[in-house]
This record gives C-alpha cells, structure tokens and sequence, in this order.
C-alpha cells in the first residue's frame, strides 16, 4: 500500500504514488554530480583603472581584490604567506606608457620636481611593460625592479627604496620556494636566486638603518618597534649581531611595542644569543 493510498477517496488520485522526498533527492543527486566551481585568476585580481601622476594618462594594472586570500605562515622577516595567490606580486603600480612605477602606497605621493626627474631618466628611454592578471615571478621582479629605478631617478626616501629591496628580496625568495626542482639547471638558478635575494636584504638593512636615523615614525605604514625588528632580523643574517642585540632589547622594554613583535624579538634575543657563544 501507497503511503498516500487513501488520498483517492478525496479525488487527489494522483498523488497516490508520489515519493515523498522525490524533490529533495534531484537536488541532492544533482548537487553530487555537479563537480565544484573551478577559480580562475578572475576570482582574485582585477584590471584597476589609474591616473599617472607623471604623464596624466589613464592605465589599467592588475590588482588584487580584497578577502580573497588566506594567509598561511609568515617568515621571520614578517613577509607574509597567502594561498592560493600570492598578494606581494601585485603590489606595484606601473604606468605602461611612460614607466612610471611605484609601490600601490607611494603611487601618488610624487613631487613635480620627481616627475620632471622620472619624464627624463625613465619615459623618454621606456619601451613599454606586459601587462596580464596572471602574473608569474618574473613579471613581478620586472615591476619591483622597475620601481625600484624609479626610486633611484625621483631621489626617493631611503625608507621608500629600503622597503622595496625587503619585498623584492621576498618576491625573490616565493619564487625560489615555487622553483621546479626537475629543472635541468635547478641548482644554478637556486644560487643566482639566493645570491640577489641576499644582495637586496643587504640593501634593506643598509637603507632602513639609514631611514632610522634621518626620518620620522611611522615608516613604510611600520611603526618603530616593527622596524626595528625588521634590522634587526636582517642583520643576523650578515652575522652583524652587536647591531641585532641593540635594537632587541629596545623594542622589549619599549611600553608601546606591539606584543607580538615583542614576542619575535624575545625568540630572536634568543637565536643571537646562541650564535654569539658559538
């Protein structure tokens, strides 16, 4: 007997046989069937549009859309870890007609004595830049490093070119970390790659050294304490441990240091410590 059998003494005959989950069990079968939406690199970067402040032209440059990526880790140099794009990539802002570029918080901070340098040194010699939202690598060491002329040409801050050698360097470094080891030349590449990663960290710790003693707080969007951490984890690096030890023990007992910076620089004290007994 039908479960719904008695239904035909009141003329609905015809819904005597009707399975009584029937709709919900299409839905159920089609959502198991249908395979997930693939993310495609629309999920995550856009074409921004910009004005140059150098040239006036309007320009598009790929940007990254907001929330869309999860941060994973962070190296002991606070660079950041996201999946499954990696933001760092897309953090220059480059004009393709006349090569102006510059990191997104710096993109319109730009005297008319800096243009005038970058119109001459940069635009009249500039060929152009590829521009695509799936940014490999390399496309975005070319941008750091074009940038990072432009740093050089516009007599930028010592803050301004000491920060862009820290994230070309962790440009460099995501890109060693994503190398095929099946490459033929795996190891040459990994060398030259670790050879310019520490050449542009050398470069950080030389210009933020030289920020702290000439300009104002907060830095790069950094606050002190931040800063300070950021020399100091560098300097182990080159083995210059009197300078680490110094700015150390003033970012712990400073009273308004972030306490997770506090918390790093109390695990580095640590590792400096250890290397100085050796």
């Amino acid at each position: 007997m039908s479960v719904l059998s008695g239904l035909g003494n009141l003329g609905l005959g015809n819904l005597e046989n009707a399975d009584v989950f029937g709709e919900e069990k299409k839905k159920a079968e089609a959502a198991a069937s249908s395979e997930p939406k693939k993310m495609t690199i629309e999920d995550f970067v856009f074409d921004k549009k910009y004005s140059c402040p150098v040239c006036y032209g309007e320009f598009v440059n790929p940007t990254m859309k907001g929330g869309k990526t999860k941060m994973v880790g962070q190296d002991s140099d606070l660079r950041p870890k996201y999946e499954p794009i990696d933001p760092i990539k897309y953090d220059i802002i480059a004009c393709p007609t006349c090569g102006y570029a510059a990191l997104t918080r710096y993109f319109d901070k730009i005297t008319p004595p800096q243009a005038k340098l970058i119109k001459a040194e940069i635009s009249n010699s500039f060929h152009g830049i590829k521009h695509q939202l799936d940014m490999s690598y390399d496309d975005a060491i070319e941008r750091y490093q074009l940038a990072l002329g432009n740093a050089i040409v516009k007599r930028a801050k010592s803050s301004e070119k000491a920060y862009l050698c820290l994230k070309l360097g962790w440009v460099i470094r995501a890109k060693m970390e994503a190398l095929d080891i099946d490459l033929p030349d795996y190891d040459e590449q990994m060398t030259e790659l670790k050879k310019d990663e520490m050449e542009l960290l050398k470069n950080a710790l030389d210009g933020f050294i030289n920020a702290r003693q000439t300009e104002d707080f907060p830095m790069c969007g950094m606050d002190e304490a931040t800063v300070d951490y950021i020399i100091s984890v560098t300097a182990t690096k080159f083995e210059k441990y009197d300078i680490a030890s110094k700015l150390i023990a003033g970012i712990i007992t400073d009273p308004n240091a972030n306490p997770r910076i506090k918390d790093k620089a109390r695990d580095l004290k640590d590792d400096v410590l250890q290397h100085i007994k050796k």
